[in-house]
C-alpha cells in the first residue's frame, strides 16, 4: 500500500492485488458493503494520518479504480462538516470517527503509468525493450509524461513484466485514454517504447 498526497484535502492510494489478498479481500468485493472492506479503508485512513498527518473525519469522497493486472488507486477528497447540522455545540456531538463515503467505482481496460522526469522514462523504455515490449502510446498531459498501453495485446505472463517495470519507474494512474487524447499532446501515437530507445540514449 502505498500514499501520496495530491492537495491539502486530497489523497491517492495505491493498493496491490498482494494487499487485497492478504487482508482476505477480491477484487470484486471492492464494490461491496462488507466489514472486510470498512477494516482495510480504516487501515489506509490510519495510515494517511500516520504518513501524511491526512485528518479522514468529515464527509468523504471515494473513487476507487480498478486497474488490470495492477490493483486499486484509491483518491479519497476531504469534504466539509456544516457543523449548524450538529446543533449549537459543534464538534462535541460529532461521533468520533465519521466517514461519509461517498463512492464511486470505475474499472479501466488499460494500462496507463506517468512520470515526472523524462530521463526516467527513458530509462524505464529501454527495461521495457529489451525483453517485454516496443508498443506503447506517449502522452504529454499537465506537466507529465503519460505512457498508455492497451492490455489486450499482452499475454498474461508478459502484462505482469509489463507492469512490474512501470511500477518501478512511475506511477500507476486513473487518468484515461479519452481524457489524454482530448486535453493532453500525442508525442508518440504508437510503437512509443521503440521511438524512445531509438531517439534517445540512457544516462551513464
Amino acid at each position: 500500500m502505498r500514499i501520496e498526497r495530491l492537495s491539502q484535502d486530497k489523497i491517492r492510494i495505491f493498493l496491490t492485488f498482494d494487499d487485497l489478498s492478504e487482508r482476505g479481500i477480491q477484487k470484486e468485493d471492492m464494490w461491496q458493503e462488507v466489514p472486510k472492506v470498512h477494516d482495510l479503508f480504516t487501515e489506509m485512513m490510519d495510515q494517511a494520518y500516520s504518513e501524511l498527518g491526512f485528518d479522514a473525519t468529515g464527509p468523504l469522497a471515494v473513487e476507487v479504480f480498478a486497474l488490470p493486472a495492477q490493483g486499486m488507486v484509491v483518491i479519497v477528497t476531504r469534504g466539509k462538516y456544516d457543523h449548524h447540522q450538529y446543533g449549537a455545540s459543534g464538534e462535541e456531538e460529532l461521533p468520533e470517527e465519521i466517514y461519509e463515503m461517498e463512492v464511486t467505482l470505475e474499472q479501466s481496460d488499460s494500462i496507463v503509468y506517468a512520470f515526472r522526469d523524462f530521463e526516467v522514462l527513458i530509462e524505464a523504455a529501454h527495461v521495457l525493450i529489451g525483453n517485454i515490449t516496443s508498443l506503447g502510446k506517449l502522452y504529454s498531459y499537465n506537466d507529465k509524461w503519460y505512457l498508455y498501453f492497451d492490455p489486450k495485446e499482452f499475454e498474461e505472463g508478459a502484462l505482469s513484466g509489463l507492469v512490474g517495470v512501470l511500477a518501478e519507474f512511475g506511477d500507476s494512474s486513473p487518468v484515461t485514454e479519452a481524457v489524454l487524447e482530448e486535453y493532453g499532446k500525442t508525442v508518440m501515437a504508437e510503437n512509443a517504447i521503440e521511438l524512445l530507445c531509438t531517439h534517445f540514449k540512457r544516462q551513464e
